[in-house]
């Protein structure tokens, strides 16, 4: 099924839910920090893996001990509720 672009209503009631992503140029995205380099490779894979299960897939930034994540669903030009859906799973992870 293919996925629906969230109203602008839409999207600010399920960010409010979401306190450590913020909504930047049609994309939700987070910052995270590591004491290790280590670390954030593992969080990445943890990231590729959640990726890979969704069929959806972020933009990934990584400086040594720095990552962040943005995500929107290109098909429908913003955002939707499979961006959303993986927000939630990163944030589950244990890191």
């Amino acid at each position: 099924m293919k996925p629906i672009k969230l109203s602008e209503v839409e999207i600010e009631a399920r960010l409010s839910k979401f306190p450590n992503w913020t909504l930047e140029n049609g994309q939700i995205a987070r910052e995270f920090t590591f004491r290790k380099f280590s670390e954030a490779v593992r969080f990445f894979n943890q990231v590729a893996e959640i990726a890979e299960d969704l069929k959806h897939h972020p933009d990934f930034y990584n400086s040594y001990t720095n990552c962040r994540i943005a995500i929107n669903t290109h098909d429908v030009e913003g955002l939707s509720d499979l961006d959303f859906q993986f927000a939630a799973r990163v944030d589950a992870l244990k890191y």
